[in-house]
Formats: C-alpha cells, sequence, structure tokens
C-alpha cells in the first residue's frame, strides 16, 4: 500500500521511506505532471549527496537552493518559486514540528485536524491538502478518524481523481482522464461566462 508511479524505482523507494521527500513531492505536484514532481526529491537528493532534511532545506542559502532546483533538467519549470515554496515548508516543519515532518500526521487527533495542519503549509491550499490528507490515508496507511471525510471527494475508496490514486499504469491513466476531463469542463463554463 504504498505510492508506484511510472518513475526511477529508487524515486519510489525514497518516497516510501522518507515523509520529507514525500511532503516536497506533494509540494511541487502543480503545473508540472505528476511523475515530474514526485521524482524530484529524488533529484535533490542526487545534487545534495544525501538525501536532506528539513532544518537542512530550512537554512540553505536560498540562492545557492535556486541553483540546486534550476540545474538541468529544473526541478520544476519554476524552479525558484518552487525553491523558495520548498524552504518556506522545511521552515514551517522546523517551527510547528521540530523539523520532523512525520508529526504533521502522526500527531493528529484525527482526519479534521490532519486537513488543517497540512492546510496551514506554506503553498497549501484547501484542494492541495485534500489531496495529500487523500495520499497518506490510500497509500501510507495514514488513516485518522475522520480522514475519508476530511479529504472530500479526493478520499472516496473508487476514486481517480490524484495522485493518491495511482497504483499502476491503468490508475495513472484513470486519474489522467479524470484531470483532463475536470479541466475541460471548466474550460467550457469559463466560455459560458
Amino acid at each position: 500500500m504504498t505510492l508506484s508511479l511510472p518513475i526511477d524505482p529508487q524515486a519510489n523507494e525514497l518516497l516510501a521511506r522518507s515523509p520529507l521527500a514525500l511532503l516536497l513531492g506533494m509540494v511541487l505536484d502543480q503545473q508540472v505532471p505528476m511523475e515530474k514532481a514526485f521524482s524530484s526529491p529524488y533529484v535533490l537528493a542526487q545534487r545534495l549527496g544525501h538525501e536532506p532534511d528539513a532544518r537542512e532545506l530550512a537554512g540553505y542559502d536560498p540562492e545557492a537552493l535556486v541553483e540546486l532546483f534550476a540545474r538541468p533538467p529544473a526541478l520544476h519549470r519554476f524552479p525558484k518559486a518552487m525553491a523558495a515554496r520548498a524552504q518556506e515548508v522545511c521552515r514551517a516543519l522546523v517551527d510547528r514540528y521540530d523539523g520532523d515532518p512525520a508529526r504533521l500526521w502522526s500527531e493528529a487527533s484525527d482526519g479534521g485536524e490532519l486537513l488543517r495542519r497540512v492546510g496551514e503549509l506554506p503553498g497549501f491550499g484547501r484542494q492541495k491538502a485534500q489531496i495529500f490528507v487523500a495520499l497518506l490515508g490510500k497509500r501510507f496507511g495514514v488513516t485518522p478518524a475522520g480522514w475519508r471525510e476530511a479529504a472530500g471527494s479526493y478520499g472516496d475508496a473508487e476514486a481517480y481523481r490524484s495522485v493518491a490514486d495511482v497504483t499502476d499504469p491503468d490508475s495513472l491513466r484513470r486519474v489522467r482522464e479524470f484531470k483532463q476531463r475536470t479541466k475541460a469542463e471548466a474550460k467550457a463554463k469559463a466560455a459560458k461566462g
């Protein structure tokens, strides 16, 4: 019951064992394919020569961190903004959870509190927080009472809406189809408005 994206097997292994890598993948999961977002923590670790921790990234020289994110191939299509966002998230982890990203979810008393904690991170709006709650519940066994309700439609057991639902090539295809339909519907609605 873990995430299984069509990325380097070592990148998937890092996501499975490192709460920070998983969280950074979610941070980067916007305006790039999910495979790019969730493989970038592994590439970052390779560039650093070791797996980083939240304290290291929180205190990293911002310009040097941008360089790591921007070096070809860039970790994100907006490397400067996303390096800053990753650093902001790590600083929040240091300030609120003593640098331990797993405390974000391990100390949540229920799904509502988990959603609130995730939603308080820089760059996490409600939808992104709900997707991460669903990802934790569906793929990593983080299931405090009420987690499905907190995750909203992303928590549905039979959903194919986000990275939380990817387990194999077929589920990835179904998630992509859902996203394409949603985007087309939004575009059609905007055209009418």
